[in-house]
């Protein structure tokens, strides 16, 4: 049995996935012209920088002239991602949409890897976030497990672990009193097949069986749309995604760590389903390869070279 869901929220991070790990250069103007293009396909939350030290992730390094130079159109959200507290102080002095979120680890050696903090530190970081949060009126809308299928550093990881990591970042929600709008269960350097996301979505279900989650998926080892595929035939209804496949973390120990699923394709496959994006592909296929042009090397996006089925459809029928 499946539970497809009618319509599904695509949460779009080319522009901070893909040009964090680019060696670019990549000129601020081209992080802002992919930024507005991306906003004029029907995508209603972009996130288009990270305020992260830029000695670790240079090429975020003009991460509040991104931010500022946007021209904004009425009803997308312009979001970014911070990993500390330096890090919010930076991005609230921007006109990006900032919320709040709560994140941590399965694996407690990524987390050392990407923050500097086991898991024990990252909590204790994130209770100083939300009191930050709390004093500066940012809403709180999410919590995210990164790591939540696997990691290079320490191997499978087992579902149970993945479970108390979304009860953790429940229950310090709740010691805020805030509830989270979801959850996301990241596959943060490409560990999972579609077995297991139906294992790890499945024991978070059967736990907290009114709980919205999400997931965040990379495609290192090419099972990326599989994998989206089981989350939707699991009733998920939320997906980060990349366009044109940019992206991957750099610190997952592992240079083929590939970015998210592609947001083109992912598109392609839900519309195929009748599952509403309310995402205009063509023009997202001309983002792809506006993406490909300002990097300058080949990106792994399908549709953006195979294009839309829509002419040919309409060729049928002449």
């Amino acid at each position: 049995m499946t539970d497809l869901p009618k319509r599904v929220d695509i949460h779009e991070e080319g522009p901070r996935e893909g040009f964090q790990i680019e060696p670019g250069p990549i000129s601020t103007a081209d992080k802002v012209r992919f930024c507005e293009a991306l906003a004029e396909t029907g995508l209603h939350d972009v996130q288009c920088v990270s305020f992260v030290d830029p000695r670790r992730v240079p090429g975020m390094a003009d991460a509040v002239e991104v931010a500022q130079s946007i021209r904004r159109r009425p009803g997308v959200h312009y979001s970014a991602i911070a990993l500390n507290l330096r890090g919010y102080e930076r991005a609230i002095q921007t006109p990006l949409d900032i919320t709040g979120g709560l994140q941590m680890s399965a694996s407690n050696t990524f987390s050392i890897r990407n923050t500097n903090k086991d898991n024990a530190e990252t909590l204790a970081e994130q209770r100083r976030q939300l009191e930050f949060f709390r004093d500066r009126g940012i809403p709180v809308d999410s919590g995210i497990v990164m790591t939540a299928f696997g990691c290079n550093f320490e191997g499978g990881i087992a579902p149970e672990t993945v479970r108390d990591c979304v009860g953790s970042l429940l229950a310090l929600a709740d010691e805020f009193g805030i509830t989270l709008d979801r959850v996301r269960l990241a596959d943060t350097v490409g560990w999972a097949s579609p077995a297991s996301i139906q294992r790890v979505v499945g024991l978070v279900r059967e736990t907290w069986p009114s709980l919205r989650l999400a997931l965040h998926l990379h495609d290192t080892r090419g099972t990326g749309l599989a994998n989206a595929l089981m989350g939707l035939q699991m009733g998920i209804d939320s997906f980060d995604s990349s366009c044109a496949g940019l992206g991957g973390c750099p610190f997952a120990g592992h240079r083929g760590a590939a970015g998210n699923i592609c947001t083109e394709d992912l598109v392609f496959m839900c519309e195929e389903m009748g599952i509403e994006t309310g995402i205009d592909l063509d023009a997202l296929i001309e983002c792809a390869r506006m993406a490909e042009d300002i990097v300058a090397h080949p990106l792994p996006g399908k549709i953006m070279h195979g294009g839309s089925l829509t002419k040919y459809r309409q060729g049928a029928h002449t």
